[in-house]
């Protein structure tokens, strides 16, 4: 695999392919579930009400135990973590799927499935993020988190979708919940066939106790507060997801409408942002990082809330599909090299922490930008709060960007030079049970 181009060249380290290939099951897997889920509760006579209710359980519990995860990530080696998540989302889909397909499912056995998925998600995010510079040199990172922006989209937001809803309307829900225990308990198989790398830290030797896990987190939140560029970026994407995300989720379907369009449409602009985030990543992971990799990051970010704008005076779809795609395309960039600065400065003691931070604060201001979007529509107008949201979030990239210092910062730290290999783990070295 020597002449792989350098999107595609992290796929040289046999490790990280089992990695890599037990993120893309999992991917498919959240596809899947996302679509068997809704049309299991409308087979059980259930409303809008009832799949609130079960999504919002699986929300939830992604956001109770991200935290945990994190610390968990630094204390554990993070493939266990991983086993145990895709072992434990496997087995409860399985269940629900034989239920399902025995015509005994239940609203509140889809509810404790939601629940438990959303628990286990919490968990595996930070392992991951902090399992992958672990198993890829530092020359290879940026590659790594563009190949998983390129899958992510296809896999989550299309094949998974599609698959599903082939089952539904070919044989049943329960079909594609069979599917997805199918890809979890394969993305588990990949792990089980992934030797144990050794956690990047020394820890004490009473170790694991309570009261160890909440000095962990706490810890985590120290080194954010005490790290300039980090909290900047986290309190400008979170402030960019509570102005942004509600609008692009609950307003766009609304404005599509209202320029003639229907569900067909709204998929296609979907569609449109997953491809453009996938395009995104392969050319951000095609190049070395940029030399002012704060700045062009949240830059990305910033600008790329922009085109929103468009759904607040087109009338032609096209356009619309077309500011979807540079949405997407903007914002995975964005990501990849977001992936890549944490597992390049943050040390690596901490990564599994700081990465659950980053996830905790997405998570968090996603439903209350979602909630609040409707209201305050009402209130200014659509037109007008597709203004603000497309507008104010390059203003406060600039202003994350000034305020921290960023280019001094990103100057002073240059991450555009790979320094030489650092010797990973050999594989005699690792736990293989």
């Amino acid at each position: 695999m020597t002449s792989l181009p350098r999107a595609l060249s992290p796929l040289r380290h046999p490790h990280y392919r089992l990695l890599a290939a037990s993120m893309a099951l999992s991917l498919l897997a959240a596809g899947l579930w996302a679509v068997a889920l809704v049309w299991q509760v409308v087979a059980l006579r259930g409303g809008p009400a009832a799949l609130s209710m079960v999504t919002a359980l699986g929300a939830g519990g992604m956001l109770a135990t991200t935290l945990l995860g994190g610390a968990l990530a630094d204390r554990i080696p993070q493939r266990r973590i991983l086993l145990a998540t895709e072992l434990l989302q496997g087995g409860t889909m399985a269940v629900v799927a034989a239920l399902s397909l025995a015509c005994s499912s239940t609203l509140w056995q889809l509810a404790a499935m939601s629940l438990v998925s959303g628990l286990a998600m919490g968990l595996y995010y930070p392992a991951y993020s902090a399992l992958v510079p672990a198993l890829v040199p530092d020359g290879d990172l940026l590659a790594a988190n563009g190949l998983e922006g390129m899958v992510r989209p296809v896999l989550q937001n299309a094949a998974g979708p599609a698959t599903a809803g082939f089952l539904v309307a070919s044989y049943s829900p329960g079909a594609a919940l069979a599917a997805t225990a199918v890809a979890s308990l394969l993305a588990a198989s990949c792990l089980w066939a992934l030797p144990t790398t050794p956690v990047r830290r020394e820890l004490p030797v009473d170790g694991e106790s309570a009261g160890g896990l909440l000095a962990d987190v706490r810890e985590g939140f120290v080194y954010m507060i005490r790290t300039p560029w980090l909290l900047a970026t986290l309190v400008f994407a979170s402030l960019m997801l509570l102005v942004f995300i509600g609008p692009l989720e609950v307003l766009v379907p609304f404005a599509i409408k209202d320029a003639g369009g229907g569900p067909t449409q709204h998929a296609y602009v979907l569609a449109a942002f997953g491809i453009g985030g996938a395009i995104g990543s392969f050319v951000v992971a095609s190049l070395r990082l940029p030399r002012r990799y704060l700045t062009v990051m949240n830059l990305l970010w910033g600008l790329g809330c922009v085109p929103l704008v468009v759904f607040g005076f087109a009338s032609d779809l096209w356009v619309m599909v077309a500011a979807g795609a540079v949405m997407g395309a903007t914002f995975q960039a964005g990501m990849v090299i977001w992936g890549t600065l944490l597992q390049r400065r943050v040390p690596p003691a901490l990564l599994g922490r700081v990465a659950s931070l980053d996830f905790f604060v997405s998570l968090s201001f996603m439903p209350l930008s979602m909630a609040l979007a409707g209201t305050i529509s009402q209130v200014i107008g659509l037109t007008t709060t597709f203004l603000v949201a497309g507008l104010v979030p390059p203003l406060l990239a600039v202003v994350a960007i000034v305020a921290a210092r960023l280019p001094a910062d990103e100057i002073a730290h240059p991450l555009d030079v790979v320094p030489p290999p650092v010797a990973h783990p050999r594989e005699e070295e690792l736990d293989l049970v």
